[in-house]
């Protein structure tokens, strides 16, 4: 057999959602490629107390990227990035999505650590990208601002997934997908090669957010991203 000329695209990681140090501490020796400090009391985009984050970077303690999401604000987001995590999370809502002149002052606050969560209710987001790029973002995800049910894959077409994976690759930004996703979703999701898939309720006991990250779930999950790997020894 002649090996395919058709390359191959590289494999999205897994992007687990923590609320505090011992989450975050399950879901590294779980496997998690990063590891994502928010309180899920507070919906999509709940940011923790600076000091909690800082315990939580502390425990992962380099063995995972980390992330945390703050305030749309450049002080909120400063003081966040202050905490030592790899990147800043911050929320462009529809309103905020119309203005972009204030990009630039937001991705100022995190120099190249900012990412933007779009949400999916809003509409297409590929359209945004240029802008983003251009304000100094370092990449963007894509959520669902709702977190009763209703997955990513339920609310965005696939070509609105496809047009915001490549637009990023196009200028260089890293992707994510994430909104109430479930293991069954990693295969159709991959075929759009966002760089992350996030998780939160998807890997708690019983399927719900408020309750703790269950390893064997990430586990699943990362066979799922990961299906010609067996698990280390």
């Amino acid at each position: 057999m002649h090996a395919s000329s058709t390359p191959l695209r590289p494999l999205p990681r897994l992007l687990v959602s923590v609320r505090d140090p011992a989450e975050a501490e399950a879901a590294r020796l779980a496997g998690a490629d990063l590891i994502d400090a928010k309180d899920p009391e507070r919906g999509a985009l709940g940011a923790l107390a600076c000091s909690d984050v800082r315990e939580i970077v502390a425990r992962v303690a380099g063995g995972a990227v980390t992330s945390a999401v703050a305030d749309p604000a450049p002080a909120a987001i400063a003081a966040m990035a202050a905490t030592g995590v790899d990147w800043v999370k911050t929320g462009l809502d529809a309103g905020r999505r119309r203005e972009p002149a204030a990009f630039a002052d937001l991705a100022a606050a995190a120099p190249n650590r900012l990412i933007a969560v779009l949400f999916v209710e809003d509409g297409p987001a590929a359209a945004l990208i240029p802008g983003l790029a251009r304000a100094g973002f370092a990449g963007a995800m894509i959520d669902t601002a709702g977190k009763h049910g209703a997955r990513l894959p339920d609310l965005a077409p696939p070509g609105d997934l496809a047009a915001f994976t490549q637009a990023c690759r196009a200028l260089g930004l890293m992707s994510g997908l994430a909104g109430s996703l479930r293991v069954i979703d990693i295969a159709p999701l991959a075929e759009h090669a966002p760089d992350y898939l996030g998780f939160r309720g998807g890997l708690c006991r019983d399927f719900d957010r408020r309750n703790g990250i269950d390893p064997l779930r990430v586990a699943e999950a990362l066979r799922a991203l990961r299906p010609n790997q067996r698990d280390a020894a």
